[in-house]
């Protein structure tokens, strides 16, 4: 971008005397003039959507500044920066490229393998602390145990046995049987053998303990 620089002192020529050959204005001065004027307009930009080539340059504006202002180079690179502080965490679903060419700041490292982040909370000792890890993808059921009863009763029972006697001497030369006395067996038992079985249910197998997820590319910002 070039500057109008005046070639010809006008105001000079005004305080020669007259009939002084350089109080004449020349048409060559003019058109030196004119000439430079034109070149200087020309390598400058239009006010309404210029076009700009080269490297131009501009202020660069305070972090944080909100306005019409152009935001150079430096003020994005500085945004950046400060979205994105030490600790921070970028993920990507599709550009393996570690973020610091991606972004041009900052050392990162793969973060996170196999593993979904959640958000602390102070009350559960297993999410107090920051970057504390565990759980397991593996269905593992915790030892236990089931009690069950069978009861079968009976409550026995016995037979009885009579006992006769004969008489003799009856009318006629007959016998006659008398019960006399009446006895019981032993008390008996059904003799029942039972056998409860308590079924399975549940699923035994790695992987069954997965949340619904999605594979991304995952850094953290450690400088």
């Amino acid at each position: 971008m070039s500057d109008y620089t005046k070639a010809t002192n006008f105001t000079l020529k005004d305080g020669l005397t007259t009939g002084d050959p350089q109080k004449i204005i020349k048409g060559s001065e003019i058109d030196a003039e004119y000439s430079a004027i034109s070149s200087a307009i020309t390598s400058k930009a239009d006010l309404n959507s210029p076009t700009f080539t080269g490297t131009p340059s501009s202020p660069t504006a305070s972090t944080g500044t909100s306005s019409t202002q152009i935001a150079t180079t430096a003020f994005v690179q500085s945004a950046l920066v400060g979205a994105y502080p030490v600790g921070s965490i970028y993920m990507n679903a599709a550009v393996a490229t570690n973020p610091a060419t991606l972004l041009g700041f900052g050392t990162w490292v793969a973060f996170g393998a196999g593993k979904v982040p959640v958000g602390i909370d102070a009350s559960d000792t297993d999410f107090n602390t920051v970057e504390e890890t565990g759980g397991t993808k593996d269905a593992i059921i915790p030892t236990h145990n089931h009690t069950a009863t069978t009861t079968s009763t009976d409550a026995g029972h016995q037979h009885s046995n009579l006992r006769y006697q004969r008489l003799e001497g009856g009318t006629g030369g007959a016998n006659f049987w008398v019960d006399v006395i009446t006895t019981n067996t032993g008390v008996g038992y059904a003799n029942i053998t039972s056998t409860t079985t308590v079924a399975n249910t549940g699923e035994s197998a790695t992987g069954k303990n997965l949340q619904p997820y999605i594979v991304v590319y995952m850094w953290k910002r450690t400088a």
